[in-house]
């Protein structure tokens, strides 16, 4: 049995290397190794895929972040409501900003914000709200893009973990990312669509929305030497570009291996009381970017659960151990400990399992097992 690993990127690779390797060395050849060919590719045909009018690229998933709150428009005491429980970067950028991030609960089973709780959050302050995708599977949009029409919000998709993912709404059939005013996700390697390198992009339908992204991804400006507003410099380069296009010819494919290996877990743990598997939505397919279990008992229990795996040559990751409002960067008095108390639960309890599209079934048989003899 081959070593297991969080991500398996070599297998991933060594699976598509004459097709990466002859696409690198065409960049390479041409030189144009900025906004070239290769760039507007990418994104006319990652365009196609999610069914988005524009899909602008940039240099990773936080700067997609930040890029979205500038063309908004939203100014240094704005109000944004978004998830504790979520990758430190969803915050980062409104902090860097001077918005004001408010906190919402999130959901016990499928660990995304919980609607009820993000419409007791909604003051005269707020501007936006921004859903975090976790793990693979899409927050419940019909219920945010209720709340956020009904108070005139933005909303701005945090699609990092669920590129490719279905949200069967109210208004049909959309891909995660395409169905607030603006979507960002990540290309960071262990991404279900992942680079070899940082890169990141913006989703949009809305014409002038996808105009001022450019143009802040473009030191704020549209010709050359000209800048009308403040921007940034973040491009997605070429490389990753020749990279990102070929994996995305395959992110179909890698999907239905993530789900499989998550139906796997699922059917060797369904008798084990003291885990709970990941809840599926009904209005949403899964992606799984992690597969994230609950441990019954607390942190105390799902350390040594982790130590177990570690000592039997099984990786597990806890994905997030503090949650942003209890981070010393973000603490408040406002969310103090007790205030996002499923949030706060959820650390103690989760884990995640090896999940990429290279699991094979003798690794998965021994991540079971090793699973299901902790709890003999």
């Amino acid at each position: 049995m081959k070593p297991i690993q969080m991500v398996d990127l070599l297998g991933q690779y060594e699976k598509i290397k004459p097709e990466v390797d002859a696409a690198m060395a065409e960049v390479v050849r041409t030189t144009a190794f900025i906004n070239g060919p290769e760039v507007k590719a990418f994104e006319t045909e990652l365009s196609e895929m999610l069914g988005v009018k524009h899909v602008i690229a940039c240099a990773n998933g936080t700067d997609a972040l930040q890029i979205a709150m500038m063309a908004l428009g939203l100014k240094p005491g704005d109000e944004v409501i978004t998830a504790s429980f979520t990758f430190v970067a969803t915050v980062e950028v409104l902090a860097l900003l001077g918005l004001v991030p408010v906190f919402a609960d999130v959901l016990p089973g499928t660990f995304n914000l919980d609607p009820a709780d993000v419409a007791r959050k909604v003051s005269p302050r707020t501007k936006a709200i921004v859903p975090v995708h976790l793990f693979g599977q899409p927050a419940d949009m019909d219920a945010i893009m209720e709340i956020a029409k009904k108070n005139s919000l933005y909303v701005v998709e945090d699609d990092a973990q669920a590129i490719g993912a279905d949200h069967m709404g109210a208004t049909g059939t959309h891909k995660a990312g395409t169905i607030g005013d603006i979507g960002t996700t990540s290309f960071f390697p262990s991404k279900n669509l992942g680079c070899f390198g940082d890169g990141g992009a913006l989703f949009t339908n809305d014409d002038e929305l996808a105009k001022k992204i450019r143009r802040v991804c473009n030191h704020g400006s549209e010709v050359r030497y000209y800048h009308d507003t403040v921007g940034v410099n973040s491009r997605l380069d070429s490389l990753q570009a020749a990279v990102l296009r070929i994996k995305l010819k395959h992110l179909s494919e890698y999907a239905a291996a993530r789900n499989a290996a998550a139906a796997n877990y699922d059917h060797a743990f369904a008798d084990i009381a003291e885990l709970s598997t990941p809840e599926r939505s009904p209005f949403a397919t899964h992606v799984f970017h992690q597969y994230t279990l609950r441990v019954a008992g607390g942190s105390e229990r799902r350390d040594e659960l982790k130590k177990h795996l570690e000592a039997n040559g099984v990786p597990a990751m806890v994905y997030y151990p503090v949650p942003c409002h209890l981070q010393n960067a973000y603490k408040s008095t406002r969310f103090a400990q007790g205030s996002l108390p499923i949030t706060e639960k959820l650390t103690h309890e989760v884990i995640s399992l090896p999940m990429s599209t290279e699991l094979h079934v003798d690794q998965l048989d021994h991540i079971t097992a090793t699973v299901r003899k902790f709890f003999k």
